[in-house]
């Protein structure tokens, strides 16, 4: 069965879980699949105790309107799905096949009307919830999803996953007030303590074809726990890096060749042998994509 998900309102009397991580996937690696199974982890147990199905999707876009370019959808699919392939989680392509710039504020008011009864999340890091004011009427997602906020960590090379990294002379309370701090302000009041909080933001009908009125508002759930920051673009650069740039008389097909000889094998990637960060980052089985197709690399002429 396919991991790619489009499927409109379950046929199940009872609402449903639906959590979103969006980007650009380009590549996807590991740091999105850690957050995203996190979010499936902690959510399983209270689908399966309120007898909900439980669908946690990556949200791939077409291209972000903050990036003049990005890797043609079809590829980032690929990759997306050969990294899902042996996990619960789904692939969602409301975003991919639209023409850009896509907004998400679009995307999520697209789901409530999809899924009026159901608990819609979506899921982002810190550094995304402290620019919502900047985002097109970002300060609005709100009204249609609730928020799942990881406190990333700025550091790439790092060995930390999703460990809980919290100092001991440091308050649950005074810890949840200095993250709260730094969302926008109009988003502050909206902060809970608990998932099962977040959960509780059921939405009414739709109130006609082109508005949705809530029950409530949307809730923030800050995860105290950090998530490595490693970015795709720090993955695109050192996959870059490590091929040579072939001299232009050289033919496409030798330096091509020259290209894929050069690269990390991919027994290093498999075995977490190798001496630079890729091996903590990518799947195996994107990484030989990416070597097959030659993405991010001096033969694309990018």
């Amino acid at each position: 069965m396919s991991n790619t998900s489009n499927s409109y309102q379950s046929q199940n009397t009872k609402s449903a879980i639906r959590a979103y991580l969006g980007g650009s996937f380009d590549p996807v690696h590991n740091g999105h699949l850690q957050m995203a199974m996190t979010v499936y982890q902690c959510l399983l147990p209270i689908a399966e105790q309120q007898q909900r199905e439980l669908y946690v999707s990556l949200l791939p876009n077409a291209r972000s309107p903050f990036k003049e370019d990005s890797t043609d959808p079809k590829h980032r699919l690929a990759m997306l799905k050969l990294a899902t392939q042996e996990s619960p989680l789904c692939i969602n392509e409301l975003e991919l096949w639209q023409a850009p710039p896509v907004y998400t504020i679009d995307s999520v008011q697209t789901l409530r009307t999809r899924y009026p009864h159901d608990s819609l999340i979506f899921v982002m890091g810190m550094d995304s919830a402290r620019s919502l004011e900047h985002w097109k009427n970002g300060l609005q997602l709100t009204d249609y999803v609730s928020l799942w906020v990881f406190d990333r960590e700025e550091n790439f090379d790092s060995d930390i996953d999703i460990d809980i990294k919290i100092d001991k002379n440091v308050s649950k309370t005074e810890l949840h007030h200095s993250l709260t701090s730094q969302l926008p302000k109009l988003l502050q009041p909206l902060t809970i303590d608990s998932i099962t909080e977040l959960l509780a933001a059921n939405p009414q009908s739709l109130t006609n074809s082109f508005c949705v009125k809530n029950s409530h508002q949307g809730h923030i759930y800050i995860d105290p726990r950090p998530v490595t920051a490693i970015s795709s673009t720090h993955i695109r650069q050192q996959l870059y890096q490590q091929l040579p740039q072939a001299p232009q008389s050289l033919n496409i097909t030798h330096s091509t060749d020259m290209q894929i000889a050069s690269l990390q094998p991919i027994n290093d990637i498999i075995g977490n042998t190798a001496p630079n960060s890729l091996a903590k980052w990518l799947n195996p089985a994107v990484y030989q994509y990416i070597i097959a197709h030659q993405l991010y690399s001096a033969a694309q002429f990018r």
